[in-house]
């Protein structure tokens, strides 16, 4: 692979992150508590536990990457945010009383994001081609390597904003005077 070809790919990997990032700093501005946590219904997901839930996943999926701690210990989002979760947990299989569980800020939530954003841009800006090939997880056939990881996450994180979004759309409506 070449020198350009590389940075072609780095940069189509950050443009996708910048894009999520955008996305996020949307669906959380000028959110009040009450649109953050508003449900369609008892078993839909708020925006704040969504938001939430999609910077877990990329903190989380990032960190293993790079073998590193993620932000959410870290940086002390952990303490900061003070959900009632263990502090493995990242939403994946939760139930709607745990959804319910996710009361905090929306700015809050998306300063932890901006946090993960930075780590996640400064792991794409070294990539090159043996580590966009490399294995991380053999559970899957194909094996699971980064490129196919980091797309993953994006597009996890690009659902979730959107479903985000839609609730936002709901909850001005239901929230209005």
């Amino acid at each position: 692979m070449s020198d350009s070809d590389r940075a072609a790919l780095r940069e189509l990997l950050r443009d996708g992150f910048e894009r999520v990032r955008e996305l996020v700093e949307g669906v959380c501005e000028g959110l009040s508590q009450e649109q953050a946590t508003y449900r369609p219904d008892a078993e839909a997901n708020t925006i704040g536990w969504l938001v939430w839930h999609l910077t877990r996943i990329q903190d989380d999926h990032v960190a293993g990457l790079v073998d590193g701690e993620q932000v959410w210990t870290r940086k002390g989002w952990y303490d900061r945010l003070g959900l009632p979760f263990d502090e493995e947990v990242h939403g994946y299989g939760q139930s709607p009383a745990d959804v319910a569980k996710v009361q905090s800020d929306p700015a809050a939530l998306a300063r932890y994001h901006a946090d993960v954003h930075e780590v996640t841009l400064a792991y794409v800006d070294g990539l090159d081609a043996a580590e966009l090939a490399r294995v991380v997880d053999t559970a899957w056939d194909p094996p699971v390597t980064v490129s196919v990881r980091l797309v993953s996450v994006m597009g996890d994180c690009l659902q979730h904003l959107g479903q985000a979004a839609y609730v936002r759309g709901l909850a001005e409506r239901a929230t209005a005077d």
